[in-house]
């Protein structure tokens, strides 16, 4: 199919606007949004992305507030004030929070603080896309049924699921320490929203907290809160997740990122049910059941040194594996179905189920990113085509070409000691290699630290630490 016939049968998505002079960000923050379905154009300095906005008029605006050629919140003002309309998300570091205040106040629909998650960027822009504020809303067809599976609970028949699904429901009642394992993207979160909700716990509040997507600097704040004035930047008290869980549910994601200190800490918590903020001088009961998770395996972890045991036996009460999508037989072609249903309802298509021919090919593949690559693929699908049923030609060109598995990755240091590559990477500065290494690493995994990270076997945390010191230092000016 040519170009040209493509254009004339589809719809082209709402462009976003990305304004990152970081590349190695911009890299990372343009590769999550194409696999979420978002058409993205991207500037790497004010003038740049201000000509982009005049010629593209686009719906959404990513905007770094620190550019190299002018402050961001002056150009924030420029965008509002041709394009009144425009939903801009300013990304700010974690030093300048009162900048965000004030951008926030000058009209920015919605500000992120570096380092933030794949979750909540996306959630971010799902945001701005479904602003009832919006005078140019996408197209919905409300005349089509409401599907019938909502968003966010368990689908899939297979035996594997089926046991899992029995396991919450014996599991949910006690106040039992629960572990959940699994690769990425197999839905480790929704089983840990899954216990809850079917809890007695399920009136109170469910807070999740990434352990991994949080710098080590900040992960206690984030955890047990602080006092106003107990570090530099405590502008006021902030209650932590614990205390924010209490008569609820806290799930602690990749709870083996977490570093020796505050992994003591958690002890302490978990033995006294009490929590003392940074600056506190008195802990303070709550009453809250801990539901934690991890990609990795916790025993190799402590083998490993990189995590406590005493920790481990504590958290470790209640083990619940969520299978990968490769040993759940059929459940690919349910899980992808009922994405279909639900994205096509979302975007007033008409897609109802998969070809044989997709269904044949969705049987055979690996899904290395299991459901979330599944749902990824059907709202690609979605935003870029219309029809009855969804044909192989509809599916993104990528998908015959898979990122490699994790047997992959065992074998690659092997094979690339023995490319030219080496060659271009002797003779340099070893923080150099080391950068361009992990930008590529992050690349290969369509823009996925967590992912990244496991390959190069360090915390996503020290990953998104150095993403965050280089684009400060490309920010310095030259010395004299």
């Amino acid at each position: 199919m040519t170009i040209a016939h493509r254009k004339s049968k589809t719809v082209e998505p709402p462009a976003i606007l990305l304004i990152e002079d970081t590349l190695s960000l911009q890299m990372v923050y343009r590769a999550t949004l194409i696999n979420a379905g978002h058409k993205v154009i991207t500037a790497t300095t004010a003038a740049e992305g201000f000509a982009l906005f005049l010629q593209e008029a686009p719906q959404i605006v990513l905007l770094d507030l620190t550019l190299p050629d002018r402050d961001g919140l002056d150009l924030m003002q420029d965008i509002l004030a041709q394009g009144p309309e425009t939903h801009v998300i300013v990304i700010t570091a974690n030093g300048s929070i009162n900048k965000a205040v004030e951008a926030m106040r000058a009209g920015a629909h919605e500000f992120l603080v570096k380092p933030f998650d794949e979750v909540r960027f996306l959630s971010s822009i799902d945001n701005a896309l479904s602003d009832p504020e919006d005078p140019n809303p996408r197209p919905r067809n409300t005349a089509r049924k409401a599907p019938d599976v909502p968003e966010g609970v368990f689908i899939g028949s297979s035996h594997a699921m089926t046991r899992v699904q029995e396991k919450i429901g014996s599991v949910a009642q006690s106040m039992a320490t629960v572990f959940i394992t699994g690769e990425s993207g197999t839905g480790k979160e929704l089983c840990a929203l899954a216990v809850h909700r079917q809890s007695p716990r399920s009136a109170g509040p469910f807070i999740a907290l990434n352990c991994g997507a949080i710098p080590a600097e900040l992960l206690e704040s984030e955890v047990f809160g602080h006092m106003k004035g107990s570090f530099t930047g405590a502008i006021s008290d902030k209650i932590g997740a614990a205390a924010a869980a209490d008569g609820g549910t806290l799930f602690l994601d990749e709870v083996c990122e977490m570093l020796p200190a505050l992994q003591t800490k958690l002890l302490r918590f978990l033995q006294t049910s009490s929590v003392q903020p940074v600056g506190a001088t008195r802990p303070h009961k709550v009453n809250v059941r801990i539901v934690c998770a991890t990609n990795r395996d916790p025993a190799e972890a402590v083998r490993l040194g990189q995590f406590r045991e005493d920790l481990y036996y504590r958290l470790y009460v209640i083990p619940i594996h969520m299978p990968p999508l490769r040993e759940r037989d059929n459940d690919v072609i349910e899980i992808a179905e009922a994405a279909l249903n639900r994205f096509a309802h979302e975007e007033g298509r008409h897609f109802t189920a998969l070809s044989d021919d997709v269904r044949r090919l969705f049987q055979d593949l690996p899904w290395p990113g299991n459901v979330r690559q599944v749902l990824n693929v059907m709202r690609n699908v979605v935003v870029l085509y219309d029809g009855d049923k969804v044909q192989r030609h509809m599916l993104p060109d990528d998908l015959a070409t898979l990122p490699p598995t994790e047997q992959t990755h065992q074998a690659a240091p092997v094979l690339w000691r023995n490319t030219p590559t080496l060659g271009g990477l002797l003779g340099r500065p070893l923080a150099e290699v080391e950068r361009e290494i992990i930008e590529a690493t992050i690349e290969l995994h369509a823009g996925s630290v967590p992912r990244a990270a496991r390959v190069l076997d360090v915390s996503p945390s020290t990953i998104y630490r150095k993403l965050e010191n280089w684009a400060k230092a490309s920010k310095r000016p030259p010395k004299a």
